[in-house]
């Protein structure tokens, strides 16, 4: 579990299926997602066990993102391996959503630039890349926030959109937060 000032990053619970099938529901959020296509309570309950095997098999993965003034799921964010893209593998990449109602509010820089610090400080990774398609503006904003550089363009052969990666160093977090 990791707090930031607004956020509490932790692990899946049963309640939190609901939410995040809102989310997940949202043509608006799942826009930049894959092909863009909306995901159903079924595959929200899927995911969410998808990512608590991979807690289980690798020692990090997404967090569920909590407000803490409300308790109210926000989303996602965390680490995970970018496996739909095996031209950046290995790597781990950095990622987030989270429901309409908490954009432009920094709620998500807040989040990943935890999930990076937990990536490089507590599981002693070297690097970390962050993938967005082509055109989506706000994430990529949020990477150059992280720190993240850009460094490939390539498509994401399970849609076939355009995505450009980011990258950053363990050596360049570092210097850049000390």
């Amino acid at each position: 579990m990791l707090a930031t000032p607004r956020l509490l990053l932790r692990r899946w619970r049963e309640e939190d299926v609901a939410p995040l099938a809102a989310v997940n529901a949202d043509p608006e959020v799942m826009h930049w997602i894959g092909d863009g296509s909306v995901r159903d309570d079924q595959q929200t309950r899927s995911g969410i066990e998808a990512m608590e095997h991979e807690w289980e098999a690798q020692g990090f993965g997404l967090f569920a993102v909590e407000i803490r003034s409300t308790r109210e799921l926000a989303g996602f964010t965390g680490l995970s391996i970018p496996d739909f893209l095996p031209e950046v593998l290995p790597a781990v990449e950095v990622g987030w959503r989270l429901g309409r109602g908490h954009w432009g509010q920094g709620l998500a820089t807040e989040a990943a630039a935890a999930a990076v610090r937990f990536g490089f400080e507590d599981r002693g990774l070297e690097r970390l890349v962050s993938i967005a398609q082509v055109g989506h503006a706000a994430s990529e904003r949020i990477m150059v926030k992280l720190g993240m550089h850009p460094f490939g363009e390539t498509v994401d052969p399970s849609c076939g959109r355009r995505v450009r990666v980011f990258g950053l160093s363990a050596d360049r977090y570092v210097t850049t937060t000390r």
